[in-house]
């Protein structure tokens, strides 16, 4: 029955009305006859309404005479009277048709380019090298090897740690992060000297290694050098305090 009732919607079938007093005999012939009525609403004894293919709407009419009953359409529905709508509108279908290929189309390729999380490189610098590798304006999304192209530009470049490339509908997404180097390291056997880290004045003086370049009483500024000659093996065995 429901697959009746779907090929009917794609033929196309009617809403009618059906008045008589042999509303009974009426509807018996059509079971008799295997005509489909669905949706059928019996609002009194000599009235109702009710669906029906368009291909049947053309068998009751005997059954509507045989019964003293009137048949009449209220409503059309379905695919072909659809169509038959807007069949006088070519233009706006012919253009939503090729709206819709154009949008298919379009989203194979990419049409914008974002660089994500780099602070001391270039985004241009980026953008040339994805260029070199194939990511560009207008670039198929499925000639595009993300991963070769993550593992050339790394190999290429120590300032970058990690690196992805998302494809998301038109645009490519590319987040990195930067390599920081590596640490500076600072042999603790070597000679340095204590500077001031804001400006102020010396009240007190413990050196207990090098040689002070300010007495009590100077006034120094930032980096002003206050011990000189430092040697870094008394900096990491002696608490240093300044004030």
């Amino acid at each position: 029955m429901i697959f009746k009732i779907l090929l009917s919607y794609i033929c196309g079938y009617v809403n009618i009305s059906v008045e008589g007093y042999f509303i009974e005999r009426f509807i018996n012939m059509c079971i008799s006859k295997r005509i489909l009525l669905w949706n059928t609403k019996r609002e009194k004894s000599t009235y109702l309404q009710t669906n029906i293919s368009i291909k049947d709407f053309k068998r009751i009419k005997e059954i509507a005479k045989k019964t003293k009953c009137r048949a009449t359409i209220n409503r059309k529905k379905g695919l072909p009277f659809i169509l038959n709508r807007y069949k006088k509108r070519k233009i706006f279908i012919v253009a939503l048709i090729l709206i819709t290929t154009s949008i298919l189309m379009t989203s194979r390729y990419i049409w914008n380019i974002e660089i994500q999380g780099n602070e001391r490189i270039e985004t241009e610098e980026i953008l040339a090298q994805l260029n070199e590798k194939g990511i560009i304006i207008g670039a198929k999304k499925s000639k595009i090897d993300t991963e070769e192209i993550i593992r050339q530009i790394r190999l290429k470049r120590d300032d970058i740690a990690w690196m992805s490339i998302d494809l998301n509908g038109t645009n490519a997404i590319i987040k990195i992060v930067e390599n920081t180097g590596k640490p500076e390291i600072v042999n603790k056997n070597d000679y340095c000297n204590i500077v001031a880290n804001k400006s102020g004045v010396i009240t007190k003086i413990n050196a207990k290694s090098g040689t002070p370049v300010v007495k009590v009483g100077d006034v120094v500024t930032k980096d002003t050098i206050l011990v000189g000659r430092m040697d870094g093996r008394k900096i990491y065995r002696n608490k240093i305090y300044s004030q």
